[in-house]
């Protein structure tokens, strides 16, 4: 009887714990259930405007604190850290991002190969669906370098600066088809905070304030409450993530008009995305984690469960990043100085699970036009689809962008990326849970890299003590080097 009744204390503790992960999961079942229901009513555009009106208020409330938490954490973060330590930890955290994207581009190349989807496909019948208008490779990389160093701080925290073109339309007057040229380019803006340069600033911010050192300090305890602030008012907005889940789910499954064409036609595409971000998360990244940290991939696993929930309902890591540095600081013990610049870090450069779907993309696109993948392709794709996944442009459809970028400097048709558009609101969600897994980890293996050095700062950062008086001198400082472990400097004046 007592067994049984602290087994049921111990099912409510559990139950209490993870209410709000419970609720989510409610809430992504509900949404899809839901959503086929609704969509065999045939709703009109008024119906689904206000079916997902609080899915758009849940990630505005989030989106809201994304600017200010960014700020606060990164300066505060880098600000807490010794000068020597920055480099180190901004080198390896570059080093693990570059070295997942590139993982993730061979996964997707191995995941198409493997199932080879598009091969009986064909040529598209609908190839004319989705007007796509050119970008320039060098452009976009221009581009991440002007977001890199903003002009104005201010603007930064909501517009970034993309490169606008000039389009003419040229007929086809033999297939009668229609395509773009682009026959100028200025220098515009759009809307969206500048991550990217958000970050390098308060970098440069918090780096400064480290080197004032005690003058610093109260920058640091003003930015540090900010911190804390922000953070409590995000779990707060958090409880409202069941409804926003239903709602953000519901919708786009209501809208689909054909689903057991669309599944049929590109079932093996997303089988191929699927297992190859299902395999990043499950063993690559675990793997990684292990053979760097020694630490327990499962373990690691389970304390980002409700980032990765989060993230796959918003389609969004920079949603997620209150909950990863909860889950990175809390329940991972990572140093707080380490995570607060490694997660936005990472969420601005780091997209190894849009990796995986460029690379499987393009292949897919380049068999069902019927052009076959020679090993130049697949090499081109793998460099493109690397360097690309560092410098992904902040507009909608993002990762779709980056493909019509791949395709065109491959000369292969971009009419075909259409059917892509029928499940990019699945897929787009599987690869946001792949990058909010490679986040974490780039925390957990930066803190081990470089806790060493950061255990050696704060040991060796003696203490200058001034003692005027001469007949006491020598006991006060014995007694001193004792509370302080020996690590003081007697000066006589």
């Amino acid at each position: 009887m007592i067994t049984t009744m602290a087994q049921k204390d111990c099912l409510m503790i559990a139950i209490k714990k993870n209410l709000l992960l419970l609720l989510t999961l409610l809430g992504v079942i509900c949404g899809i259930g839901i959503g086929f229901a609704v969509r065999s009513s045939s709703p009109t555009s008024s119906v689904l405007l206000w079916l997902g009106l609080p899915g758009e208020l849940y990630l505005r409330l989030l989106k809201m604190m994304i600017v200010p938490l960014i700020v606060s954490s990164v300066i505060t973060g880098t600000a807490s850290l010794h000068p020597k330590a920055n480099g180190k930890i901004g080198i390896v955290s570059f080093v693990f991002v570059f070295i997942t994207n590139a993982l993730g581009t061979g996964l997707g190349v191995v995941s198409f190969y493997v199932l080879r989807p598009g091969v009986e496909s064909g040529k598209s019948n609908d190839q004319s669906a989705l007007e796509t208008k050119p970008m320039e490779t060098q452009d976009i990389f221009a581009d991440m370098l002007r977001n890199i160093i903003p002009d104005n701080l201010f603007v930064a925290t909501f517009q970034q600066t993309l490169t606008e073109y000039k389009y003419k339309d040229i007929v086809n007057t033999t297939s009668g088809k229609s395509s773009f040229a682009i026959v100028g380019k200025t220098l515009g803006s759009t809307s969206g905070p500048n991550l990217l340069g958000l970050i390098f600033a308060c970098t440069l911010l918090g780096m400064a304030t480290s080197a004032l050192g005690k003058q610093g300090r109260p920058l640091i305890d003003v930015l540090d409450a900010l911190t804390r602030v922000v953070i409590i008012i995000i779990r707060w907005l958090l409880w409202t993530t069941p409804v926003g889940v239903l709602s953000l789910i519901l919708v786009p499954v209501a809208e689909l008009d054909d689903v057991g064409s669309v599944f049929r036609d590109l079932g093996l595409f997303i089988s191929a995305v699927v297992v190859g971000c299902f395999v990043q998360q499950i063993i690559v990244m675990p793997l990684i984690l292990f053979v760097l940290t020694r630490r327990n991939p499962f373990r690691h696993m389970s304390a980002i469960s409700r980032s990765w929930l989060i993230s796959f309902a918003a389609s969004s890591t920079a949603v997620a990043i209150p909950e990863m540095l909860t889950s990175c600081e809390v329940k991972l013990e990572l140093d707080k100085r380490i995570t607060r610049f490694t997660i936005p870090f990472s969420v601005t450069l780091s997209a190894n699970g849009s990796a995986v779907f460029i690379a499987c993309s393009c292949l897919f696109l380049s068999n069902i036009s019927g052009i076959p993948t020679t090993t130049v392709t697949v090499l081109t794709v793998c460099f493109l689809t690397t360097m690309s996944a560092l410098a992904i442009p902040s507009v909608p459809s993002a990762s779709i962008v980056t493909i019509v970028m791949i395709l065109s400097s491959l000369s292969i048709p971009i009419e075909p990326i259409a059917l892509l558009l029928a499940v990019e609101f699945f897929l787009d969600r599987v690869r946001t849970t792949s990058s909010v897994v490679s986040h974490t980890m780039c925390a957990a293996v930066t803190h081990h890299m470089c806790k060493n050095i950061l255990k050696d700062i704060e040991v060796n950062d003696d203490i200058q003590v001034e003692i005027t008086s001469g007949e006491n001198q020598k006991m006060l400082a014995d007694t001193m080097a004792i509370e302080l472990n020996g690590n003081i400097e007697c000066t006589d004046k």
